[in-house]
């Protein structure tokens, strides 16, 4: 979804309509989704916006109709420019992993200004001796498969991709609908003091990245950031469990982060890898690849409560996948405290006739905020 930003902007600064940014949208998500499929960049501990430049750039270039070669240097750019360690998503994680990805998109739209001016890019970026996969990947002797689709072939890998229902860290979505689901069925397991400990099984991935096997203190920590939070399977799971929901501004306030028997539960929460749901985790076949766990809850009493979840609710083969309708009420959700009512209809309006706007109406799918509300945020002095 990073890649639509970039994109939108562009399409509104060349006067393009609805139909160009439809196919430069389907384009940046091809891109993207065919690298993640063939290129893991969490192994090698880069930051997963170095696919994000390469694939907005992309989606530029299709929307501007440009020709193979200038994409060729525009996508070359984008990846020189946006390749990061993964540091941004680890211990005390900072602001910046927010701005990520909205830089990643600032450098894909130069990168194809450059390329259109005739500014040429280090090449072969990814095969070259001294490139990316020489020494940021595999090595000098790895061969990368990349399953782009065929000339005329459609591309389809946006139907692939994954809805968040949650405003968490997409590792964590499957958890929160378990965690919801026991805390609903059986409210005895959000009191602490009923509680042994909790074991969250599950891939290599979450394990490592947002759960215990992190090694990150500030995974426990209840003044850790909001973005450290987010990547915190451990909090995650016990506020969704005790309230039997999330929520993308309560469930981070800094009051329900620090409630006493919040913390007691959640620092009885570890995760450990399981070899079987970090193959799952990996799997190619649609039907198998899983991104849950299974959770055992031992109980003060010495019984014990098992459940697992393979996908989230929301996933195309989880028990309520999104329909049009979810992504227009979790559009409210999100717009509704910073959005007049008649701005929310009208966008709404707007974006559902996506492939018939006009160039002039496609200028329009920006939003404006209630009044007031950008003036009354801080904005602490720069250089600009």
């Amino acid at each position: 979804g990073d890649n639509i930003p970039p994109i939108l902007a562009v399409a509104q600064h060349t006067g393009k309509d609805g139909r160009a940014l439809v196919r430069g949208i389907a384009t940046g998500y091809e891109i993207q989704m065919d690298l993640v499929r063939a290129i893991c960049l969490h192994k090698h501990k880069i930051d997963h916006v170095a696919h994000l430049g390469p694939s907005a750039a992309a989606g530029i270039g299709t929307l501007l109709g440009l020709d193979v070669e200038t994409i060729y240097q525009a996508v070359g750019q984008g990846l020189h420019t946006t390749t990061a360690t993964r540091q941004s998503r680890k211990g005390e994680i900072s602001t910046w992993k927010a701005h990520a990805p909205a830089f990643a998109g600032k450098m894909a739209v130069e990168a194809v200004d450059r390329a259109m001016r005739g500014q040429t890019s280090p090449a072969p970026i990814y095969e070259g001796e001294d490139g990316v996969i020489a020494w940021m990947l595999d090595g000098k002797d790895a061969s990368y498969d990349v399953p782009l689709p065929a000339a005329g072939e459609p591309k389809r890998a946006i139907l692939d991709s994954y809805t968040k229902e949650h405003s968490a860290e997409y590792q964590a979505q499957a958890l929160i609908d378990l965690a919801r689901k026991l805390g609903i069925e059986n409210p005895a397991l959000r009191d602490p003091e009923n509680i042994d400990q909790i074991v969250i099984h599950t891939s290599h991935h979450t394990h490592n990245v947002i759960g215990s096997g992190a090694n990150d203190p500030q995974k426990y920590d209840p003044t850790a950031s909001r973005e450290t939070l987010d990547h915190s399977v451990p909090y995650i799971f016990a506020v969704a469990l005790q309230d039997g929901g999330w929520h993308h501004v309560d469930s981070y306030a800094p009051e329900r982060a620090g409630r006493a028997d919040t913390v007691a539960l959640w620092h009885k929460i570890t995760t450990a890898e399981d070899a079987e749901w970090t193959r799952r985790y990996h799997s190619e076949d649609p039907a198998e690849k899983a991104f849950g766990g299974r959770v055992e809850i031992r109980l003060a009493d010495g019984s014990t409560v098992v459940d697992e979840i393979a996908v989230a609710d929301a996933h195309p083969l989880g028990a309520r996948p999104f329909a049009r309708e979810n992504y227009i009420a979790k559009f409210r959700l999100l717009a509704e405290p910073v959005l007049e009512p008649a701005e929310i209809e009208r966008f709404l309006a707007l974006v559902q006739r996506l492939p018939e706007l006009t160039a002039a109406e496609v200028g329009e799918l920006s939003i404006v905020a209630k009044p007031g509300l950008l003036e009354a945020a801080p904005a602490p002095a720069g250089l600009f």
